[in-house]
C-alpha cells in the first residue's frame, strides 16, 4: 500500500493513518501499528473503518449543522462484515457499539452464484466445469459483475465465450432468484445490526443516517 500511494502521489510517503475493523482489540490494533512501522511508516493514528466511512460520506459535516446524529455504518466487505453505530456531534465521532462477522462477506454471495452456474452449465451441456480452474476464474469474474448489476436491475445475462471445452455459456439470473439463493446470508447480515442496536440501547427510529 505504501508503494501504491507513493506511485500515485509521486513522492515518498512517511506517515499514515491506518484504519482497522471497529471490533479489533488492543493487541490487534498494536499489531497493525507495528506492521506499519516495519514497512517504514510513521503511524500517526489507528482509527475505525466505520469512522472513515462516515467521513467519506461527509457525515461529520452534517453533524456540525444538525446537532447530535446517530449513524449506522453497514460495511459488507469481500470477506468480512462490520456494523457500527456512531454518534456524531460537531465533527466528533463516538463509537456506541460494534458487531460483525469475520466469516461473512461479498465472496459468499459470489460463491452461491458460481455454484448455481456450474450446475446450470452441467444441466445445459452435460459437462462439469468445476475442475477447470481458469473457467471458474472467468465465471467468478462474471458473477461478481452480475451481483453488482442485480443491486439496481431486475435481471442480468452472463455471456462467456469458450468457457469450457470450447462451449460458450449464456445464462440469465433474476434478482428474485439471487435473493432466494442468498436469503440465509441476508438474514445473517441482520444479526449484527440487531446486536448493535441492542448494545447501543437505541431504537431504529433513533438512527438518523444509515
Amino acid at each position: 500500500m505504501k508503494e501504491t500511494a507513493e506511485s500515485f502521489l509521486g513522492h515518498t510517503v512517511k506517515s499514515a493513518v491506518v484504519t482497522v475493523s471497529a471490533y479489533f482489540n488492543d493487541s490487534q490494533r498494536q499489531a497493525m501499528k507495528d506492521a506499519g512501522s516495519i514497512s517504514g511508516l510513521n503511524v500517526l493514528r489507528i482509527i475505525n473503518e466505520s469512522t472513515t466511512a462516515a467521513i467519506a460520506y461527509g457525515l461529520d459535516k452534517k453533524g456540525t449543522k444538525t446537532g447530535e446524529r446517530n449513524v449506522l455504518i453497514f460495511d459488507l466487505g469481500g470477506g468480512t462484515f462490520d456494523v457500527s453505530l456512531l454518534t456524531i456531534e460537531e465533527g466528533v465521532f463516538e463509537v456506541k457499539a460494534t458487531a460483525g462477522d469475520t466469516h461473512l462477506g461479498g465472496e459468499d454471495f459470489d460463491n452461491r452464484l458460481v455454484n448455481h452456474f456450474v450446475v446450470e452449465f452441467k444441466r445445459k451441456h452435460k459437462k462439469d466445469v468445476s475442475g477447470n480452474a481458469r473457467a471458474l476464474r472467468r465465471l467468478r469474474t462474471a458473477c461478481e459483475r452480475a451481483k453488482r448489476t442485480l443491486s439496481s436491475m431486475a435481471q442480468m445475462t452472463i455471456e462467456i465465450d469458450y468457457l469450457h471445452e470450447g462451449v460458450d455459456f449464456y445464462a440469465t439470473i433474476y434478482r428474485v432468484r439471487f435473493e432466494e439463493m442468498n436469503m440465509d446470508l441476508f438474514r445473517k447480515c441482520m444479526d449484527p445490526v440487531e446486536k448493535v442496536m441492542r448494545d447501543a440501547k437505541l431504537d431504529k427510529s433513533c438512527v438518523h443516517e444509515h
